[in-house]
């Protein structure tokens, strides 16, 4: 890249955080890398796996030598023995970006995450503790009727909104948890609660990655089988010797019961990269249709076709 070229991509984009957030294996790392390479950017992480010290593989964080080319923020902090809220990663967020406007660089968010973006652009709700039996009950009951037996659940006790309008298992077992902890449906602590928005949509830019499902697919299963060599069967065997409560976050990410019974005998290599395939796959869809239905203002790229970044630092 010549100078001229690169001092003007470097003015359409100071002061500015850019985010970008996609399906899983959609190619946002290495979008973001790129970027912060050329207009000076600190990546922060926008990814609740990708936040876990023991999930580098699983959740296919960036490698040591990529984290090394530029700044990498809030990635592997975390000990698999601790969950997470939106809150806290918010909270943490808005502080690395200060910081790196402060510096004089580009903020680049990027991840799967959709609540977190969310958050971050149209404010966050802080709710209230939940007692953890009352978590564990909902978790419970997600894992062995699914959604329709969350939607079932919070009809009875009296929420048809939620009932209604939310179709993520994540986002109605949160509001089955709020409702029976306090008594209120979700929607009501959310309207009560709600604070401002840290980025608005003028003062950054919104990138969704969306891919063709075949394209995606592709690079999902190759991701499978990544995942499933040496390093990251080790890295699921270091994790499940933790003897770690199967409720937390990082023991439900995805790769890591698939492994086990790997690891137990109970299904061969190619069984498991098919289970592992299917169950990433099904977990892409949900992320595309929660970025359409939550997201509809956010500019759309098709990684597949290759990027056109001069595109991306002009869009508003």
């Amino acid at each position: 890249m010549d100078a001229s070229l690169e001092g003007e991509r470097k003015q359409l984009v100071e002061g500015r955080a850019i985010l970008i957030a996609g399906p899983t294996a959609s190619g946002k790392s290495a979008l973001a890398l790129d970027l912060a390479e050329a207009c000076d950017g600190v990546i922060i992480n926008a990814d609740s796996m990708q936040l876990y010290e023991d999930l580098r593989i699983v959740s296919a964080r960036p490698s040591i030598a990529e984290e090394g080319r530029v700044p990498h923020r809030l990635y592997g902090f975390l000990p698999a023995s601790t969950a997470f809220s939106t809150g806290a990663w918010l909270r943490l967020a808005t502080q690395e970006i200060e910081t790196v406007e402060a510096e004089g660089r580009t903020p680049i968010l990027v991840g799967g995450t959709g609540l977190y973006f969310k958050a971050l652009t149209e404010g966050f709700a802080e709710l209230p503790e939940i007692p953890e039996e009352i978590r564990d009950a909902a978790r419970e009951l997600a894992d062995r009727e699914g959604v329709e037996g969350l939607k079932k659940q919070l009809s009875l006790l009296g929420d048809e909104a939620a009932a209604q309008s939310l179709a993520d298992p994540q986002r109605l077992t949160r509001a089955l948890e709020v409702l029976q902890a306090t008594g209120k449906p979700l929607s009501l602590w959310q309207q009560k609660a709600q604070s401002a928005p840290f980025l608005t949509p003028d003062s950054c830019t919104r990138i969704v990655l969306g891919p063709p499902r075949s394209w995606l697919h592709s690079r999902i299963e190759q991701r499978a089988r990544l995942m499933l060599e040496e390093a990251g069967v080790a890295e699921v065997k270091r994790l499940l010797a933790l003897n770690l409560s199967e409720k937390l976050p990082a023991m439900r990410a995805i790769g890591v019961s698939e492994t086990r019974d790997y690891l137990s005998g109970t299904t061969d290599l190619e069984e498991t990269v098919h289970r592992l395939t299917v169950a990433t796959r099904q977990y892409a869809k949900r992320q595309e249709t929660w970025f359409r239905n939550q997201m509809p203002d956010w500019q759309r790229v098709d990684p597949s076709k290759g990027i056109d970044n001069d595109c991306l630092w002009k869009a508003g």
